[in-house]
């Protein structure tokens, strides 16, 4: 489990691929102290178990599943990803719950300055739009970040200086494609509400059985 509050930015380092899948070096700088093999790390919104330690590099396995729907495909060595260690009991809690389970992709519409803020716009499909609300949280490449405009097809986000600094968020540009991790909460109340549509429960079998 995360939070959403990137602690650091790496660098991929290696990129070796096997039959379908890749095995990804990442520059943890001072995040691998006491970082152990099988610890959990979300990398740009993507949580990956670390294999292998070597220095500061550690190493992560991505199957042929992460690759096809996240933009950890799209990485060459020299990218820049999100980095954050998963939560530990007792530490502070600053974002919102983030799994590391990537439900979609996004890509950069617009950003457009508004004062001291930036606001990304971004288009995404209309299945990661039924499970957003306005001013609901949302994890953009593993950032955790507010709803500010929704559409059916489109939402955005408004962006303070320090999170373009200390994110990747600070580099994109129009076109770039992000990874999207909708609310779990949400997630979860959508399955529900789906399962009593297709059940055999209507209002007149309430009525019928005195529940209305």
């Amino acid at each position: 489990m995360f939070t959403g509050i990137v602690e650091q930015i790496g660098k991929v380092t290696r990129l070796d691929r096997r039959g379908g899948s890749v095995r990804l070096a990442v520059d943890l700088g001072p995040l691998t102290v006491g970082t152990r093999i099988g610890d959990s790390v979300c990398i740009s919104g993507v949580c990956l178990t670390v294999v292998a330690l070597d220095g500061t590099v550690a190493d992560f396995d991505a199957i042929e599943e992460t690759l096809a729907r996240t933009t950890l495909a799209r990485l060459t060595i020299g990218d820049m990803v999100n980095l954050e260690r998963a939560l530990a009991a007792g530490d502070r809690f600053g974002g919102h719950f983030v799994q590391g389970h990537v439900d979609g992709l996004a890509t950069v519409a617009r950003i457009v300055p508004k004062g001291t803020e930036v606001r990304f716009h971004f288009k995404a499909e209309r299945k990661l739009g039924r499970m957003m609300i306005p001013k609901g949280s949302i994890a953009i490449d593993g950032i955790s970040l507010t709803i500010a405009e929704l559409g059916e097809d489109h939402f955005a986000v408004a962006i303070i200086p320090h999170t373009l600094e200390v994110t990747t968020l600070g580099a994109k540009q129009v076109g770039d494609s992000v990874n999207i991790e909708t609310d779990m909460l949400g997630k979860y109340v959508l399955k529900q509400l789906a399962g009593f549509q297709q059940s055999d429960i209507s209002e007149g079998f309430l009525r019928e059985h005195g529940f209305a």
